[in-house]
């Protein structure tokens, strides 16, 4: 790999909706997580190229409860900035987002360090969504976000309102005031406000976070307007180009470097076949420019994301790698580990029940938006593997445990035991595609005399193949290889913005919270030619 060069993207897997600030010489960007615990990632880097996940702001309930909440709903994308010694994180939790209304409650939480402790929420809005929060050079600070317009025949997205932050009084003051409608390209959200020489410059994400999304820039020498658009928009996009290996490039964010140079990092889409990103939505960087009548633009010309860009002028700092394997030794999860809605607690997950073991015990369907008993990772990579090995012994149907690929409550592939009147316990393949739920009966296998049983998915681009192991004998394939574009933000019936996960689980519907034991966790990337 040339050292000279940053590969593009720099977050893998669902990574959406990039903030990144700069404090001294470090850097963190904030991604969205929606309606996975604990919320919002922050990764941090040195060099801009080199990346690590480092921790989390939301990390308890009184920070983020998203009990109830829809999929797609939750976080959406934070704002973090950095002034004075301080930092300060901005969200949207987003309760309802069918029809014609949306319930979008935006907070702010602020820490002395990146990795905190982060204070509780200070309520600010629920009047739209991607809130940012802006710090001028005379101590004020100013809130912008999208204007959500719930009326027929209105533009649902009714352009960027701006107001006072007041940090003493802990809330926002003065009028709320629209300063800008957008362009003709419409969708207008994603809102950061910055300020050089003179002027106030807004960036918005434009044309909706699909195959047209964009980066947009106006001006204007006073916070409040009028805003001048810039003749070139938009500054960055993909749209029309389905040649690009990066799709969807838009919501960016800026950040100057101590060395003068100018990144914005942004969100793409990577696909695995025609349309469908499985991965969801990743973040990338782009080297980018001031012209001299005081525009913005990427470096080397037009307006396209690079997949490959000249390293920064940053000593290289790289981190360790990171371990593929888990063995559950540590009594609380490692930081790539997530769990739905809720943060885990004693009631349902242990790591020191049984030491060296993930105990889970059962609870709700896949299609609860309350309380599973499911704890996954990104997938980051188009050709990947993950296994594990578990103890697990249902008594009736409706106690399930196993290795599973999850998008949502409506599209997962599960390789699940259980236990059948006829085969005893067993092992089989469910899944549900857009809420349809489907079995391969023909290939569910008694397992009724083993006690520890492998588990393994290995996904090749656009399929997956699962297999299993028992009492540590010999790897045997189950079930056909199957088609998992479904496990994507495009394939359902209606907008959503989350990627793929590989997670263990266990259900008991019974109520009966039995348990399963899980000995190890495996997570493993390689290249297609392998």
């Amino acid at each position: 790999m040339n050292k000279s060069v940053i590969n593009n993207p720099i977050l893998t897997g669902f990574n959406p909706d990039p903030s990144i600030v700069r404090a001294g010489d470090d850097y963190y960007i904030a991604t969205s997580t929606f309606e996975w615990f604990p919320g919002v990632q922050i990764y941090h880097s040195r060099d801009l190229k080199h990346w690590r996940l480092l921790t989390h702001a939301l990390t308890r309930p009184t920070q983020l409860n998203m009990e109830g909440n829809p999929d797609s709903g939750g976080v959406w994308a934070p704002c973090l900035t950095y002034d004075n010694g301080l930092f300060y994180l901005i969200y949207t939790d987003v309760k309802s987002r069918n029809g014609a209304f949306k319930d979008t409650h935006n907070y702010l939480v602020t820490a002395p360090s990146i990795e905190g402790p982060w204070s509780d929420p200070v309520y600010l809005n629920s009047s739209g969504f991607d809130p940012s929060l802006f710090h001028d050079d005379d101590g004020r600070k100013w809130l912008v976000n999208m204007l959500w317009d719930h009326r027929a025949g209105h533009n649902s997205f009714a352009g960027i309102v701006l107001q006072e932050y007041d940090v003493q009084k802990k809330k926002l003051i003065g009028e709320r005031k629209n300063i800008f409608d957008g362009t003709s390209l419409g969708f207008t959200e994603g809102p950061h406000l910055y300020k050089k020489n003179g002027y106030y410059y807004l960036m918005t994400a434009e044309s909706g976070t699909r195959y047209d999304h964009a980066v947009t820039m106006a001006r204007s020498i006073n916070i409040e307007g009028p805003y001048e658009v810039d003749p070139q928009n938009p500054i960055l996009t993909s749209a029309g180009r389905r040649e690009l290996p990066l799709q969807k490039a838009g919501h960016g964010c800026l950040v100057e470097t101590q060395t003068e140079e100018w990144a914005m990092v942004h969100l793409v889409g990577r696909p695995v076949s025609e349309d469908y990103c499985v991965l969801g939505r990743e973040t990338a960087i782009q080297h980018m420019v001031w012209t001299a009548d005081g525009w913005l633009r990427v470096k080397g010309g037009g307006n396209a994301p690079h997949l490959e860009i000249p390293s920064f002028s940053l000593p290289e700092h790289p981190f360790p790698a990171t371990l593929d394997m888990d063995h559950f030794i540590s009594d609380k999860l490692g930081i790539d580990w997530s769990t739905l809605r809720l943060p885990a607690d004693p009631s349902w997950m242990s790591l020191t029940e049984r030491p060296g073991f993930l105990r889970l015990w059962g609870r709700e369907s896949l299609s609860s938006m309350h309380r599973q008993s499911l704890v996954a990772r990104r997938q980051q990579a188009m050709y990947c593997e993950a296994e594990t090995a578990l103890e697990f012994h249902p008594e009736h149907f409706q106690q399930m445990a196993g290795l599973i690929l999850y998008y949502d409550t409506r599209d997962y592939v599960y390789l699940r035991i259980s236990q059948d009147e006829v085969l005893g316990k067993c092992l089989g393949i469910v899944r549900s595609v857009n809420g349809k739920w489907e079995e391969f009966p023909n290939d569910e296998i008694s397992i009724e005399e083993t006690h520890s049983l492998k588990l393994k998915v290995v996904i090749e681009g656009q399929e997956a193949g699962f297999h299993y192991a028992a009492d540590d004998g010999e790897w045997t394939a189950i079930g056909p290889k199957l088609n998992i574009l479904h496990l994507s933000d495009e394939a359902g019936d209606f907008l959503r913005f989350t990627g793929n996960f590989i997670g263990l689980c266990v259900q008991d519907l019974s109520g009966d919270s039995k348990y399963a034991d899980f000995d190890y966790f495996r997570y493993s990337e390689r290249s297609k030619s392998n």
